[in-house]
């Protein structure tokens, strides 16, 4: 798909792995992701141990992979629990939390800093009030986080050229977990009473390969990016690659759309709440002209996506951000500030 599918090698990714996100602040405020490689050189490495790896697959970590993949010098991941006493950072993904502290470490060395990291939402984010006071920095897809990791950006490519692959049908649709009860749910039934919709997933008996899905997804004009629950800066692959990287115009369900204006520009995208009504918004689709829909994709112009899918790069990332970030702080209200 030409500039419009630019997932970064290693080596083209800067040592600012998880830059702020266009149109936001970088300026040193508590939550802004900053720095580059040379912030985070140490006369003795940064130890980063990961209590227990986010994904299933873990990776192989023992070599200088922040350097080696990401040009950030001075940062050493490890996997490896009796490295504890020399750990300077100790990452606990949420979704591997199990109830009850016994199976945290017993104690917290002195100087040493625990992180909380999530890429669920609030609505998906079972007992935070047990973790009251237990994690010094936060690291999520809020951009007020300590450390932000967001699902993706737009990085400044200068190509001057657009692609919008061929389309074949109006709306399509990936969904993989299919509740009632959800918004998402509501506004789709609602919504194909005035036009047909393109389901693919498990939800639906039509799941993609891997390999399928953008492919599959390029040939509709617009996509449904409606998100599981609507909190803020929640804007999750369903935006970044099933939408823009696919090359088709993204009809977002989430947070407002001033929100996803600080993600993206403001004429990449549809908000259902631009209309008075879901009949209104069918009619806005079905009726769009060829210069009005190719006008959406004038953001290739000047960026292309690049994608966070591997969770090595967002851990090394706190090395880069390590001496900025408060020490000695504690959150002593999680479940507070995560619904915030």
């Amino acid at each position: 798909m030409g500039t419009l599918v630019s997932v970064l090698s290693p080596d083209e990714v800067t040592a600012n792995p998880l830059a702020c996100p266009v149109h936001c602040r970088c300026d040193g405020h508590h939550g802004d992701y900053l720095g580059s490689g040379e912030d985070s050189k140490h006369r003795e490495p940064l130890v980063i141990l990961v209590w227990e790896w986010p994904s299933k697959q873990v990776p192989n970590v023992s070599r200088d992979v922040c350097h080696e993949l990401y040009g950030i010098t001075g940062c050493q991941l490890t996997t490896e629990r009796q490295l504890l006493h020399q750990a300077n950072v100790v990452v606990f993904p949420h979704s591997r939390l199990q109830p009850g502290r016994d199976k945290l470490p017993k104690e917290r060395l002195p100087g040493q800093n625990w992180v909380w990291v999530s890429l669920e939402s609030p609505s998906n984010s079972r007992a935070l009030e047990a973790w009251n006071r237990t994690f010094n920095w936060v690291m999520t897809y809020r951009q007020d986080s300590d450390i932000f990791i967001p699902y993706g950006k737009l990085v400044p490519n200068q190509s001057a050229t657009v692609n919008i692959p061929a389309k074949t049908n109006l709306v399509s649709w990936v969904i993989s977990n299919y509740h009632r009860t959800q918004k998402r749910a509501e506004v789709y039934k609602n919504l194909s009473r005035y036009l047909h919709v393109n389901i693919y997933g498990k939800a639906n008996n039509k799941p993609l390969c891997k390999d399928c899905l953008l492919s599959t997804i390029s040939k509709s004009k617009f996509y449904l990016a409606f998100e599981n629950s609507i909190h803020r800066d929640y804007i999750t692959e369903k935006l970044w690659r099933n939408s823009l990287l696919a090359g088709t115009v993204p009809v977002v369900l989430g947070p407002p759309r001033a929100n996803y204006e600080q993600f993206v520009p403001a004429d990449s995208f549809i908000h259902v709440n631009d209309f008075g009504s879901l009949e209104e918004l069918a009619t806005f689709l079905k009726t769009m002209n060829s210069s009005r829909y190719q006008q959406f994709f004038a953001w290739q112009k000047r960026f292309s996506v690049k994608l966070y899918t591997d969770w090595r790069e967002r851990i090394c990332a706190i090395c880069t951000a390590y001496p900025r970030l408060p020490h000695g702080h504690l959150y002593p209200d999680l479940q507070s500030w995560f619904n915030s």
